[in-house]
């Protein structure tokens, strides 16, 4: 070979190594293959990193979905409330019961659910005094039954809704319950408040339970200062006292049980005589049941051994189980 040729042969092995990539080239110029590890591992990471930020709009959207789920549900609520209201108990007394009579049923003849489940937890004391100064019975002295129960007031004492509910009637009668109001509420009950100074609220207003609605007074048939509270189903006076602990200040259970083998209805008239036998009026309120607040620590075991009875018949009169599960705030009742 020429040595002419032998140049030419030398640059063009240059001319090459010089078109190479940097990886392609060793220490001394040779050819290497690529580090297939390195870019495997930055694959790895890329693709981790893009889990990641899927990840996080995941949990991102279901949250968003959730919260709106919870104000849907929570909107849904407010409407069937504000519903209820409007239209309280419509599905129990039917579309022509919005009368001027305390019985909405009076000289009508009506079928009466054989039960009906009455919740009780909304109560609020309808006056800030919790002392019961006539009980609900047959009064001997006057010949007439008392349906509801007298609370000791002062005139112009406030008069609150005892459920939320809808005024029905606001009326003023002489010679019984002086000025009145009637409030029916979605769940089922109505309540009464009588002898009232003055009443503050116009027939189809809509109150929440601790709404005033009147001041305290002694109109009507009364001989002093007080307030006569009713609770009525349809109609049918329920002692009061069987509904709510006055003296304090709460319901005597949740879910109060309408029966309608308890009461007995005279004929083409929907008002009806407890069977139950009436209270004795000089009785003391507190007397009559016995009722305890649960608090947060208390057991069937620790709550019979405060007063005395046994865990078996405290959960025979409240229909619990041995193994029931104890709801703090809950009211139940005491057996004698």
């Amino acid at each position: 070979m020429t040595s002419k040729r032998m140049r030419l042969l030398c640059a063009s092995l240059c001319l090459v190594a010089s078109t190479l990539p940097a990886w392609a080239a060793g220490p001394q110029g040779k050819a290497q293959t690529p580090k297939k590890e390195t870019r495997t591992t930055a694959g790895q990471q890329n693709l981790s990193s893009g889990e990641h930020l899927l990840l996080a709009d995941r949990l991102e959207i279901k949250s968003r979905l959730s919260k709106e789920k919870k104000r849907r549900e929570a909107d849904l609520q407010a409407k069937k409330q504000q519903e209820d209201l409007e239209d309280p108990a419509s599905e129990i007394y039917g579309e022509s019961s919005w009368g001027s009579y305390v019985n909405p049923f009076a000289g009508m003849s009506v079928n009466i659910p054989d039960r009906q489940d009455i919740d009780l937890q909304e109560f609020v004391m309808p006056i800030s005094t919790r002392q019961v100064t006539s009980n609900y019975g047959f009064r001997h002295s006057f010949g007439r039954m008392h349906y509801g129960v007298d609370l000791k007031l002062s005139t112009g004492d406030t008069v609150r809704a005892a459920f939320s509910g809808k005024v029905r009637i606001k009326s003023y009668e002489g010679r019984g319950y002086g000025n009145y109001v009637v409030i029916r509420h979605p769940n089922g009950l109505e309540t009464v408040y009588g002898h009232m100074s003055r009443s503050i609220v116009r027939e189809g207003t809509i109150v929440r339970a601790g709404d005033p609605v009147g001041l305290g007074g002694s109109t009507g048939r009364s001989t002093g200062p007080h307030l006569h509270f009713e609770a009525r189903f349809m109609g049918i006076p329920i002692d009061p006292s069987d509904l709510f602990d006055f003296q304090a200040g709460v319901p005597r259970f949740d879910i109060f049980a309408f029966v309608k083998g308890a009461y007995r209805t005279p004929r083409s008239v929907a008002v009806a005589n407890a069977v139950a036998k009436p209270k004795k009026s000089g009785e003391a309120n507190e007397e009559q049941f016995k009722t305890h607040r649960i608090k947060r620590g208390d057991t069937l075991r620790s709550i019979a051994s405060q007063y005395g009875v046994s865990v078996s018949k405290l959960c025979h009169t409240n229909g619990l189980s041995s193994r029931a599960k104890l709801s703090t705030g809950r009211t139940i009742r005491i057996p004698s």
